[in-house]
């Protein structure tokens, strides 16, 4: 087993493609790499050695943060407090991922999960925390949502991993997560969305978009559905995050699911409410479809599915390609105005806030 002084001496052989790595907000000025801190904040206060011997004064790898009270260590320390591990063990693995070293397997329970499993999805999720005051709330909110993000569904995490190709180096970026959930509660799945390290807005990457795990018939859930007479109840489905919640930020008090892409709306399983915990039959449908083919086309086969379980099935219809876009271009108040007539009355009167309404119908 190869120690950690040993780790920590080759990270520091090639300590400016570790910088490059894990501090990729910094650069190199003479033989020192210059960033704000070890969490890869823009500055210039903490000063990695990028050339010189191995051990003693001077040693390449070692670095010091001037503005956090001569905090310093090595590389392997670095890692560390960069990827806000527990412990050395989980470092030194850290490191010999970097490194594309065998990793030593000790606890047998810490083994990663299948990458695409739902138990990989449930741990990146787990390893999230709220978006407020995060890149994914400054993203959500310059896509001209106005509604609440409390959602127990959306987390963000700092440091994602992100491969455009098997071919291609790892990166990280800071990422929105969106829990999905089976009809009970269960996260199976989540949608990562890549976000600019710089500016509220998707990652300049090939694909800042991705899912884990298990989707099908599965959705990222805003409220559960309501009851209604006779223990019926209402719900909206659409694709998107954004798209739902634009729809929310409009329309708070239904309840909605994003099933993430238009093949996975008409695959979702309109039998139970979608709620959490409990299964209680829908009385209606909403089905929030994007204005194009493949959204058409969506509606129609999930209509079909729902109206065949005596569901009550109805499109709402955007004007431009999608209600986020609607919401977008239109306001909040013309896009309510456009929605109205494309409710049922009574689900007017249960769902939509009075002052809202006032001068629409």
């Amino acid at each position: 087993m190869i120690s950690a002084a040993e780790l920590a001496r080759r990270l520091a052989r090639d300590a400016e493609a570790v910088c490059r790595h894990y501090l990729s907000n910094g650069r190199r000025s003479g033989r020192y790499w210059v960033v704000g801190d070890v969490m890869n904040t823009p500055g210039r206060s903490l000063y990695v050695r990028l050339t010189g011997p191995d051990y003693g004064p001077g040693a390449a790898g070692k670095w010091t943060d001037a503005a956090a009270t001569e905090e310093h260590g090595d590389l392997l320390d670095l890692i560390r407090l960069n990827r806000e591990l527990p412990g050395l063990r989980e470092a030194m693995d850290e490191a010999r991922r970097f490194l594309a070293l065998p990793r030593h397997e000790q606890n047998t329970q810490a083994n990663p999960a299948p990458s695409n499993s739902p138990n990989a999805a449930r741990r990146l999720f787990r390893a999230g925390r709220p978006i407020a005051g995060t890149q994914a709330e400054a993203y959500l909110r310059a896509r001209g949502i106005t509604g609440r993000l409390d959602w127990v569904a959306l987390r963000f995490h700092p440091r994602v991993w992100y491969r455009e190709t098997d071919k291609t180096p790892l990166e990280t970026w800071p990422a929105l997560l969106a829990a999905v959930t089976d009809p009970d509660g269960r996260i199976t799945g989540i949608q990562r969305t890549w976000l600019d390290r710089d500016r509220p807005d998707k990652a300049p990457i090939a694909d800042p978009r991705r899912a884990l795990g298990h989707l099908l018939g599965n959705g990222v859930r805003f409220g559960a559905a309501q009851p209604a007479p006779a223990q019926a109840g209402v719900l909206v489905a659409g694709e998107g995050i954004e798209t739902m919640l634009a729809l929310k930020s409009v329309l708070p008090l239904l309840p909605m699911i994003a099933a993430l892409s238009a093949n996975h709306l008409a695959a979702l399983d309109p039998s139970p409410a979608l709620g959490s915990g409990h299964r209680q039959a829908l009385r209606r449908l909403y089905v929030a479809r994007d204005n194009d083919a493949a959204g058409r086309n969506a509606a129609q086969r999930l209509r079909k599915r729902g109206e065949a379980l005596g569901i009550e099935v109805r499109d709402l219809v955007p004007v431009h390609g999608d209600f986020n876009a609607d919401l977008c271009r239109l306001g909040a108040e013309t896009m309510l105005a456009h929605l109205v007539p494309q409710l049922a009355p009574d689900d007017l009167a249960r769902f939509a806030r009075a002052d809202d309404l006032r001068g629409l119908v």
